[in-house]
């Protein structure tokens, strides 16, 4: 399902007289920058309408489209407005190809962290998911290489297998890695007090038991010593313009 009117729709709730400035985010479920951005655009109309309202926003993606939208992300920047996140879980080839088949290579992801720092937009790497016994041993050399790449900030999140995920990641264990499956399920549910999702608001982020206490200070420890800090910019809604009749007006 495709919203084509999004970005008009999206410009009238900005309007609104009675509405407030505050951070929106692209995306928390869905990636902004699909295969078919390309073609629709409707990502980067949208962030044309949070530019010209100065509105914050928090990016998350996997792909290299992102650096399309230099333009108005630098707009953004400006006032202190936009961060980018660029989701980066391995290094590996193979494995990343098969894990997102159709998100941009370890190498382009980084590569557009490059190009972000480069332009002056606040970028950051999300070392997520991160599947105990599959790849948290890489989470130094990501931390580095993205440091590397000009990452002002990092963060990680352990897999989370939400409704209907379970069943499909099961069957891409037996399809890719057979021999470690049991094995991933098992720290998966040692994580999640037994169970392969915690769907409670609470805690559904939160991990325990010794694999989450392994893998928790391996990230922190590596993240230290690269250099780089665990949060990124905070954004402001100070800028905040709302279009009225013609004219421009500064949210005071």
């Amino acid at each position: 399902m495709v919203k084509e009117g999004a970005p008009e729709l999206f410009r009238r709730e900005l309007s609104a007289p009675r509405r407030k400035p505050q951070l929106l985010a692209m995306s928390g479920v869905i990636d902004p920058y699909q295969p078919v951005e390309r073609r629709l655009q409707l990502t980067r109309r949208c962030l044309a309408v949070l530019a010209e309202f100065r509105n914050p926003v928090s990016i998350v993606t996997k792909n290299y489209l992102v650096t399309r939208d230099i333009d108005l992300l630098a707009e953004l920047a400006a006032h202190h407005a936009v961060t980018v996140n660029l989701s980066i879980n391995s290094l590996d080839n193979e494995l990343a190809r098969n894990l997102e088949p159709r998100a941009a290579s370890p190498k382009m992801r980084l590569a557009a962290i490059e190009c972000l720092a480069k332009a002056g937009v606040p970028v950051g790497v999300l070392v997520a998911p991160i599947i105990p016994a599959l790849n948290e041993h890489e989470i130094p050399s990501v931390l580095a290489a993205a440091k590397a790449a000009g990452a002002d900030w990092a963060c990680t999140e352990i897999l989370r297998l939400p409704l209907t995920v379970t069943p499909i990641f099961e069957q891409w264990l037996e399809q890719n890695v057979p021999g470690k499956k049991d094995k991933v399920l098992n720290r998966i549910r040692a994580i999640r007090a037994g169970k392969l999702n915690d769907p409670h608001f609470g805690s559904r982020m939160r991990s325990e038991g010794i694999f989450a206490d392994q893998i928790s200070p391996m990230f922190h420890v590596a993240r230290r010593k690269v250099g780089l800090p665990e949060n990124g910019l905070e954004l402001s809604t100070a800028a905040f313009q709302r279009l009225k009749g013609s004219q421009m007006e500064l949210e005071l």
